[in-house]
């Protein structure tokens, strides 16, 4: 029983169009779901994405208007390491980058960044053979498209029980550098550990509210099994109505969730149209007026495109 790598990550920001702008426009992912957070149906929940919307590169955001801007401290994920095909695709996304206003750092085959609200991300070029997870854009060649989740980067309030429950609970393998890595038959991911910062974390805009692990509907009973048997308080599983999840918080303070590939966001339609409207859950369909009168519209980021696009390779 293994988990595929990272199924999503979820982040936070105070200003859902700027968000949107950013990562379809500049970024290049596709908005894959318009919905609401299921705690909180007065939010908008934003789905970004490869162009198939798989799990492995599911960037998702909360949105609180006018969140006041975070700082990742120790319990928080404070880095998301994105996977690009080459080093001409890091030279690209540093002018890209640059171009649109970040301060843009170049290293050793890397570029980091942040967005508008300070949310860190790495660039690296891909050494797995793991299927790229890309998107479509009209200016961005398909070669150099983001492809999916490397790994994420996050300081720890006990590193050591961290590392026990990435170990003996989720069976991942320990890498160098203070890292593990989580790996199954189709994907695999890693978390890092850094030194903390002394300052203290605040969650809000810009930082990042969990990660989730990727499971399947037939395994997730299990993983429930062993959460329990190690007395690892969690949720239980959750109806999220693109997927089932259990949360639980490791001993380091950064909270996780197993999240399944079933049933995916096509549940609601075909996948020529993710994004074109807000989708709710069958529990919240009955007060769509309601829910919809309290969101901020937001535009369709593929409306003003060219009529055709770069074709989506499989590998580059």
């Amino acid at each position: 029983m293994r988990l595929d790598g990272i199924h999503h990550i979820t982040a936070i920001t105070g200003d859902a169009r700027r968000n949107l702008d950013y990562y379809t426009r500049v970024l290049g992912l596709r908005l894959t779901a318009k919905t609401v957070n299921q705690d909180q149906p007065s939010v908008y929940h934003l789905f970004y994405g490869d162009e198939l919307a798989r799990p492995g590169a599911d960037l998702t955001f909360f949105e609180y208007p006018g969140a006041v801007p975070g700082r990742a401290g120790t319990g928080m994920v404070h880095r998301i390491v994105w996977r690009i095909a080459s080093d001409d695709a890091l030279a690209f996304w540093a002018d890209r980058l640059s171009n649109h206003g970040s301060e843009v750092h170049r290293g050793d085959g890397t570029v980091r960044f942040a967005d508008f609200e300070g949310l860190e991300h790495e660039l690296v070029v891909d050494s797995t053979n793991d299927e790229p997870l890309t998107a479509e854009h009209p200016e961005i060649p398909a070669e150099f498209a983001l492809r999916g989740f490397e790994g994420v980067r996050a300081y720890s309030y006990h590193p050591d029980g961290t590392a026990a429950v990435l170990e003996s609970l989720m069976a991942a393998g320990r890498r160098d550098h203070g890292r593990w890595e989580v790996r199954g038959g189709k994907r695999g991911g890693w978390l890092a550990l850094d030194e903390p910062p002394a300052e203290r974390g605040r969650q809000s805009a810009g930082t990042v509210h969990h990660v989730a692990w990727g499971t399947t509907d037939a395994e997730q009973g299990q993983w429930l099994e062993r959460l329990n048997a190690a007395r690892v308080p969690n949720s239980g599983v959750i109806d999220r109505h693109y997927f089932h999840s259990i949360y639980f918080r490791e001993p380091g303070g950064v909270l996780f969730e197993l999240a399944t590939e079933e049933p995916g966001f096509t549940v609601d339609g075909p996948v020529e149209e993710l994004g074109e409207r807000i989708i709710l859950p069958p529990w919240l369909e009955s007060q769509r007026g309601q829910v919809e009168a309290r969101l901020t519209p937001l535009p369709d980021p593929r409306a003003d495109w060219p009529s055709t696009t770069p074709a989506v390779t499989s590998r580059a």
